[in-house]
């Protein structure tokens, strides 16, 4: 169950970057949900070895170079579907940052378990001092 709500997440992100940003086009929501899946697969498998590859760099520029890991694994999602597109790399980091925005908002949500929490703060309870 997490693993399809934060697929959904995802393909909302991806949904948006392809709404707002002008180098980036999905043709099919099918695309855009296949494209959700891939992504997280790519960035549960390639995106810890480009990591580790770029460490130096990544550490000389304090983590900014992240940035323009994440741009390449969109990319590289976008170079899989024909209906995907990611017209340069200005648009790649433009729509890596809306598709990790939008996750890490929509992910604030789900709990660990995979479901859909929200916190309630209650009025009139007593706290220990």
């Amino acid at each position: 169950m997490g693993f399809l709500l934060r697929t959904l997440i995802t393909a909302l992100g991806l949904g948006f970057a392809a709404e707002f940003v002008d180098g980036i086009a999905i043709d099919q929501t099918r695309t855009m949900l296949f494209s959700a899946i891939l992504l997280g697969v790519v960035n549960a498998v390639v995106r810890p070895v480009a990591i580790f590859l770029t460490l130096p760099i990544t550490i000389v520029t304090l983590g900014l170079f992240l940035w323009v890991i994440n741009a390449a694994m969109l990319g590289l999602v976008a170079w899989f579907f024909p209906g995907f597109s990611v017209e340069g790399f200005g648009s790649a980091l433009i729509g890596s940052a809306i598709v990790s925005l939008t996750s890490w908002i929509g992910s604030s949500f789900v709990g660990p378990r995979g479901r859909y929490e929200v916190m309630v703060a209650r009025q009139g309870q007593r706290r220990l001092e």
